[in-house]
């Protein structure tokens, strides 16, 4: 979005720094010691606009790709496979022993507060922003090692003690009583081993509501085996308390014109694979064999539009829009799409499609205007762009469907009772694309799990990577 290399700001470290009201503490002036981070204080060096952009939307994959596994429903050991790729991708942290450590550290801790002011607005933002950054501590918290882990721990200037043994001996019989039932055959010992923390009881809330710790004058007694949750309560705690302090500073941070468009916009930008944008497209699809193409590998939503089209033999402008930048980028080449729709088309005359149609499809090759070859719509451009009204067929059908609809839709496609339930729950949390994702994965049997569907291309190349897989019985293979 910006190109200069030039360009710096070091606004929304002035901004960031009004919110900062829990131990400062010398982090940052040691050049980050750790690859655990609370995320105290802002970043105060210069970065350029560049960074402040790359830096946001790379964190944002991971974020993406956190929610995506949480929703799933994965166990522990493939939530921690597609969060540890995701991780490796966008936000490698490497330990102390790493080159370039300063380097990632930087950007995770740059990277965070950007999205901290991007997501900072509104309880819905704040909160999704909350429950993902709190889900990737989690995951860097227990991979760390042991003893970094505890330097970490030794650093943050937590507000909680550990129980000397003489404190623990006067309350050996109240800490018994608090002792899980699997260990019921080993009480004595398990306290008489554990280390204890006390801790002020309203930072532990989860703990006090399932009575697995002892209380005791406005103190809690957390043992060991409940230390992740304990650094959980208060990671989570002192995030959601600078969120809503950074909402309230953010009008300053926006009177720089240069940083505003990149936090308003970075919630709908999509990062992934442009499909469709080369000028010149010379691929193997070609007007005879469009609907073939299509009605096999094409998404719902482009389906959906091709079913319109051969019904009504028209299509509004955006849906226009819509599937013929999709067909382009699927290798239909400007003299096959000037065939196709005119075929399509059928009701008008060579005339009215020369004057209102063809210099359009032209145009969305780069021949024509100012001659920028589009590319195709991805699913976030979709599902937030104008939702269709009478007489439109553009859109996502997850997104603008009805639930009948969709759900008869559904059911046309021989989804069953489950499956359909499974989308319409999804759906029902504006989870839209892992509810696409879902399609294509109970529509095409043997794939019960691939990543979460960003644009309508990247679908259509995983059904032919899949009817390939299927012919020559060899796995499918497609760029993540």
């Amino acid at each position: 979005m910006f190109k200069s290399k030039k360009s710096r700001t070091n606004r929304f470290a002035a901004v960031a720094n009004q919110h900062v009201s829990v131990g400062r503490d010398s982090m940052l002036d040691s050049e980050y010691p750790f690859r655990l981070n609370m995320y105290l204080d802002p970043p105060t060096d210069e970065i350029t606009i560049e960074e402040f952009e790359i830096f946001a939307l790379d964190r944002l994959q991971v974020l993406k790709a956190i929610e995506s596994a949480k929703l799933r429903n994965l166990n522990d050991e493939q939530f921690k496979k597609d969060v540890q790729y995701a991780v490796d991708k966008y936000l490698p942290m490497h330990s102390n022993t790493a080159f370039d450590l300063i380097s990632e550290r930087r950007k995770d801790h740059i990277s965070h507060f950007v999205l901290r002011l991007a997501y900072c607005r509104s309880d819905e933002s704040r909160e999704w922003f909350l429950r993902q950054e709190a889900a990737l501590f989690k995951y860097r918290l227990l991979e760390e090692n042991v003893k970094d882990r505890s330097a970490f721990l030794e650093s943050a200037k937590l507000d909680w003690h550990v129980v000397t043994a003489e404190q623990k001996q006067a309350i050996q019989n109240q800490l018994e009583r608090c002792v899980p039932l699997k260990i019921k055959h080993n009480v004595k010992e398990y306290v008489e081993q554990q280390t204890y923390f006390e801790v002020p009881f309203e930072k532990v809330p989860s703990l006090v509501r399932q009575r697995a710790i002892y209380l005791h004058q406005g103190k809690a007694y957390v043992p060991m085996e409940h230390q992740t949750s304990l650094v959980m309560e208060e990671f989570t705690s002192r995030l959601e308390s600078m969120l809503v302090a950074t909402a309230k500073a953010l009008p300053r941070l926006e009177e720089d014109d240069r940083l505003k468009p990149i936090l308003l916009n970075v919630e709908k930008q999509y990062v992934g694979k442009v499909y469709g944008a080369e000028q010149v497209v010379d691929g193997d699809l070609t007007a005879a064999n469009v609907d073939g193409a299509v009605e096999q590998h094409a998404p719902l939503c482009m389906r959906t539009l091709h079913d319109a089209l051969v019904q009504d033999k028209h299509l509004k402008h955006s849906g226009r829009m819509q599937f013929g930048l999709f067909l382009k980028a699927i290798g239909l080449s400007v003299d096959q799409a000037l065939l196709y729709w005119r075929m399509a088309f059928s009701k008008k005359t060579d005339d009215e499609f020369q004057k209102n149609y063809a210099y359009n499809i032209r145009h969305n090759y780069g021949l024509e205007g100012r001659r920028v070859s589009y590319g195709a719509y991805s699913c976030s451009k979709i599902i937030k762009g104008d939702a269709p009204s009478a007489g439109d067929h553009h859109g996502c059908p997850f997104r603008h469907f009805s639930s009948g609809n969709l759900e008869a839709r559904l059911y046309k496609d021989k989804l069953l009772p489950n499956q359909v339930r499974d989308i319409m729950n999804l759906i029902q949390g504006s989870h839209y694309q892992l509810a696409c994702t879902k399609y294509f994965e109970f529509t095409h049997p043997g794939h019960d799990r691939i990543d979460t569907i960003q644009h309508p291309n990247a679908y259509y190349e995983l059904s032919v990577a899949s009817a390939a897989e299927t012919e020559q019985g060899e796995p499918m293979d497609v760029e993540r």
